[in-house]
């Protein structure tokens, strides 16, 4: 019982197979917090390089629709007039904001995950009406960090702008007596100074809720090992069934081998543990080939066909045992071996 439950158990990471299916449903490790805190930073930098630039055309735009509003009559199609074309010229100002900010956040998400495209997240699916379902995702470990996070932006936020203008009643209290253009350009500054100190804790918290995600895709990802089995199972085929063939490809290339061995010119032994056929033409070949070789049982086995085949066995300890190890079935022996095979080969052609 404990070993099966233990292979039903998430300890095992994710296999690169079970990502790749996630990353095509469009599960990600994401965080919206570090976009959010990106968009901005972005948009605070727009605004610190063209404030004053800024300003100059809101108070064009305010002057402007004051002398307009106070030169035509005032009806319905007038004020819907009015409207739209204040409406116009306050969306023009902020167009710099609009495309940092989409640029902001396409940027830090592509450099969260990539290009990702999934329609499955907006697929209609029955799991996502279920009440029970709903009511577990109300009262999950991921609600709860979301609840305490949002909860813990606001007090942040709302002690900064506290303390901030706790630190500027006494300027703030003499903006009556300031020009229009003087109070904007305060009410400017001061905001600029409560959203570059909101970044800056926003920035740390992003920081967190980043490595929050990914721990938390990381542990949803888990599999266990029963998964991982099957997986396998699927992908490379079942294990008896892959050890099954792997030894018949060894018992087919065994063979293939041992057919080679009449073909042989010589067969080198260790005298008793190694055996190694080669064979060389020299019309055809550039160099003798190893085409057998075996330890042990193999070894005998390569003798015997040899001795039946009437194949020369030369007894020669250390230069069996380097070609044993340096040299492959179907290899040439290398050229630091040939005065050596070159010997033992002019041994059994004079012989014949």
């Amino acid at each position: 019982m404990a070993e099966k439950r233990s292979d039903q158990e998430k300890t095992e990471k994710a296999t690169p197979k079970k990502r790749e299916e996630a990353r095509k449903k469009g599960q990600v490790a994401k965080s919206q917090e570090l976009a959010s805190v990106g968009v901005l930073s972005a948009c605070l930098v727009v605004f610190y390089f063209g404030s004053y630039d800024m300003l100059e055309k809101m108070l064009d735009i305010m002057r402007n629709s004051f002398v307009e509003s106070a030169q035509f009559n005032i009806d319905c199609n007038n004020i819907q007039y009015f409207l739209i074309g204040f409406a116009n010229k306050i969306f023009n100002l902020l167009i710099p904001f609009l495309l940092v900010a989409l640029f902001m956040a396409l940027f830090i998400n592509y450099l969260q995950v990539g290009f990702v495209f999934s329609a499955d997240p907006i697929q209609p699916k029955l799991s996502k009406i279920d009440p029970i379902n709903g009511f577990r995702r109300l009262f999950s470990i991921r609600s709860f960090v979301e609840l305490t996070k949002n909860i813990f932006k606001i007090l942040i936020i709302a002690l900064l702008i506290y303390i901030t203008i706790k630190e500027e009643i006494e300027n703030i209290i003499l903006l009556p007596d300031q020009s229009v253009g003087g109070i904007l350009v305060y009410i400017g500054k001061l905001a600029f100074k409560i959203v570059f100190r909101t970044c800056l804790l926003l920035i740390m918290l992003a920081i967190f809720d980043y490595l929050y995600q990914r721990w938390e895709f990381e542990k949803n990802l888990k599999m266990s090992r029963q998964e991982v089995k099957d997986e396998l199972k699927q992908t490379e085929g079942d294990p008896i069934i892959r050890a099954r063939i792997k030894r018949l490809q060894r018992e087919a290339a065994r063979k293939r081998m041992m057919a080679s061995v009449p073909k042989a010119d010589v067969v080198i032994t260790n005298p008793a543990h190694l055996a190694v056929a080669i064979h060389y033409d020299q019309s055809r070949m550039s160099a003798p080939k190893v085409v057998a070789k075996g330890m042990g049982y193999l070894a005998e086995r390569i003798r015997k066909i040899a001795t039946e085949n009437n194949v020369p066995i030369v007894e020669n300890k250390p230069l069996a045992q380097i070609l044993y190890k340096m040299v492959n079935v179907a290899e040439v022996i290398p050229a630091n071996l040939y005065k050596a095979v070159a010997e033992v080969l002019a041994f059994v052609y004079s012989m014949r």
